[in-house]
């Protein structure tokens, strides 16, 4: 209910209750905790902030170089690469692939993992979760959720990597994915 949200995000107090004239005096309800920002995480955002620009660039040029490498080798080898719709900007947070079905990814994975390229699967589904099962008011089947979960493969993606790093991750995906196929 939304009462109990603001009492949660109130440090688990009726503070709003106080605040909007509802209560004397406000006191402590029920669970809650702090959401506030520290100054120390907030100067570290405000640097992120002010290098967006530069920072977006370089994980643009990431996506896009793996995309390049990749796309040549993606029907041949099965693989769907990420798409961006036209009419849509990407933070560039991650480079994935989908593989055939979960047998494929774990063989990939594993064989990535040998080569000494730390890829890695993306998600838990919310509701197969134990968060999710444990709180869904019913179980409910969600069979595209599961299928992409099962056969999605995250590719190593940060800010620093080197043209060559990118080069080889596609590289080694490539022949991995021939090898497994």
């Amino acid at each position: 209910d939304v009462d109990r949200a603001h009492v949660v995000l109130d440090k688990g107090t009726n503070r709003r209750a106080f605040m909007l004239g509802q209560v004397d005096k406000y006191s402590w309800m029920d669970l809650g905790s702090s959401f506030g920002m520290s100054d120390l995480l907030a100067g570290y955002l405000l640097g992120q902030l002010e290098l967006r620009e530069t920072i977006l660039a370089k994980r643009r040029h990431v996506h896009e170089r793996y995309e390049r490498l990749l796309a040549p080798h993606a029907a041949e080898l099965g693989l769907t690469l990420p798409t961006i719709p036209p009419d849509r900007t990407s933070a560039y947070h991650m480079f994935y692939v989908l593989l055939a079905d979960a047998s494929a990814r774990a063989r990939v994975l594993r064989d990535l993992g040998q080569a000494g390229v730390h890829a890695t699967f993306h998600y838990v589904p919310l509701h197969s979760s134990a968060g999710g099962t444990k709180f869904a008011a019913r179980e409910v089947p969600c069979p595209v959720t599961d299928d992409v979960s099962s056969r999605l493969l995250r590719l190593p993606f940060h800010n620093g990597l080197t043209d060559g790093e990118i080069d080889r991750v596609a590289e080694t995906l490539v022949d991995v994915v021939r090898v497994t196929s």
